[in-house]
């Protein structure tokens, strides 16, 4: 078994970007499509309702009304109405924003962080590499890496949990939460996010460095929350890389390639274990979007 308990899951996104479709799946139309700004509520039967990124929310405009950052608002066109919020959407599940414990950030695009001041009780969870990777950015290149520093809140420091920089190899969480790793898993090593084989953090960089997806199972499925390893399911089921163009914004095209091959080998030898991108259509359709628990 991939995870020690179960836990609930939902799956929303709050507003959207659109880019041609080819950008992100070769081969694609050359229209421009929408990519929702996903996010997951997660309810830990130990430590509450946690998230897994915020998507966009009303300050992604502030933050990109001037040059430079306003190049990031121009270059991917954001669609997003306050309605359309991540607190928005934990009210029709019961939860208040002060409900919520924990918010992991699978890496820093502003599509992914721009929500979290809404959280002011939270702490915040991330793999280190990923933030220092973008922390002392100059207004430049930080919009090239899609990082809004202003999308942060001035205390995010010391709220941070960062998640301890050596991960475990499969038999060290064996042993020591009773997780066991199936044959042919494609990565060797996770993240024991809370300590209890529960959640597993795993490495996905190349699209940006220190990006974590979230392994996880509730009562009827196990999930993979592989953030933007993938834009779309098509992209790991058909075997479609993004176009080169796309490479521009990622921080290692090599190990983008790596972990896009894993996601695919991963979807072959495990089916039925459903693999969520953060940006899928498709995904928040079947699975989403109507906060239903998972």
């Amino acid at each position: 078994m991939l995870t020690t308990m179960p836990v609930k899951l939902y799956l929303g996104a709050a507003g959207y970007c659109t880019h041609p479709e080819r950008l992100t799946l070769r081969g694609g139309s050359i229209k421009p499509v929408p990519f929702p700004a996903g996010f997951a509520c997660i309810i830990h039967p130990v430590h509450g309702p946690v998230l897994l990124d915020t998507g966009y929310s009303s300050r992604f405009f502030d933050e990109t009304a001037r040059l430079p950052n306003a190049l990031y608002r121009h270059i991917t066109p954001v669609v997003y109405r306050d309605e359309d919020s991540a607190v928005h959407f934990l009210k029709r599940i019961g939860l208040l924003a002060s409900d919520i414990r924990y918010v992991i950030l699978s890496h820093f695009h502003g599509d992914h962080i721009a929500g979290v001041r809404d959280f002011s009780e939270a702490a915040f969870i991330y793999l280190p590499r990923a933030y220092d990777a973008v922390r002392s950015l100059g207004p430049i290149a930080a919009v090239k890496a899609g990082f809004l520093a202003g999308l942060l809140p001035d205390d995010f420091v010391p709220r941070s949990l960062p998640v301890n920089s050596h991960p475990k190899r499969w038999a060290e969480v064996t042993e020591h939460a009773g997780v066991v790793a199936p044959d042919g898993f494609p990565w060797d090593e996770v993240y024991d996010i809370f300590g209890d084989g529960s959640v597993l953090g795993v490495d996905v960089s190349g699209h940006a460095e220190g990006m974590m997806g979230l392994l996880l199972r509730t009562e009827q499925h196990t999930y993979f929350l592989c953030a933007d390893a993938v834009w779309s399911s098509r992209a790991f089921r058909e075997q479609r890389r993004p176009h080169a163009l796309a490479s521009i914004i990622m921080s290692d095209r090599r190990e983008y390639r790596r972990n896009f091959d894993k996601l695919v080998q991963l979807h072959q030898q495990f089916p039925d274990l459903r693999i969520v991108p953060s940006h899928c259509q498709e995904v928040l359709r079947s699975w989403g979007m109507g906060g239903t628990e998972l």
